[in-house]
């Protein structure tokens, strides 16, 4: 009998114990409950910078002296590049790389009927283009995952022959007057400049983006385009 009232005495006691463990008394014995704050920082950047590569596709078109031989086509490329200045709502960012382009043109007989020697607007027909392209880039942040931006860079662009030199030389440039065309002959030096919009996700690391770009390639034409772009940044 003494044993079980010893046993229901510590069963008594025992939550009492527990309980006094996980409450904190002030100084006056009464209970006080605790209290926790998080402060938030608003300023917390959502968004990662450094080096990156990026890969674009779009299309473009020349709009003066080639507008009537070469239709709009579809461009490609890709590039990498750095952010070399990281502010909370600036940066500035370099980038190089190859951009290619395809174009359907015009028959080459076709164009010599219409006076492309005269005018030096002969070109073989379908085009392909190559360019190695470097630029810098200012973006400004209005919210933290959306970047407004400006581009500015130069490079070469070369459009080379599509068919064989012999038939070219035997066969084309005698309807030409002659006259070789000067698009192929030579690479031709470029300048661009655009306006940027990109959207940084949630995906850490992952953005995706549109590039509105005007290009003159001298010996060429001025070409105006836009070019949807996925860019990693590691």
């Amino acid at each position: 009998m003494k044993k079980l009232c010893t046993i229901a005495a510590t069963l008594l006691i025992l939550p009492n114990l527990a309980l006094a463990q996980d409450l904190d008394l002030d100084s006056d014995g009464k209970k006080k409950r605790k209290e926790f704050s998080v402060e938030i920082n608003k300023d917390v950047k959502e968004i990662t910078k450094g080096w990156y590569a990026k890969s674009l596709i779009g299309g473009s078109a020349y709009v003066l002296s080639l507008r009537s031989a070469v239709q709009p086509g579809a461009v490609s490329g890709l590039t990498f590049g750095q952010d070399f200045i990281d502010q909370q709502n600036f940066s500035m960012a370099w980038e190089t790389g190859l951009i290619t382009g395809i174009h359907n043109g015009a028959y080459y007989d076709q164009q010599a009927d219409a006076g492309c020697a005269q005018l030096g607007t002969c070109v073989q027909g379908d085009l392909r283009t190559f360019t190695i392209l470097a630029a810098a880039e200012a973006s400004w942040y209005p919210v933290k995952r959306i970047g407004l931006g400006v581009r500015l860079g130069g490079g070469i662009m070369i459009s080379p022959l599509l068919m064989s030199r012999e038939y070219y030389l035997s066969e084309v440039v005698p309807k030409w007057s002659g006259l070789e065309s000067p698009i192929h002959s030579s690479p031709h030096p470029l300048g661009m400049g655009g306006f940027t919009f990109e959207y940084y996700t949630k995906l850490a690391h992952f953005s995706i983006g549109l590039d509105l770009d005007a290009t003159y390639a001298i010996g060429f034409d001025l070409g105006i385009g836009g070019n949807g772009y996925f860019k990693y940044t590691f």
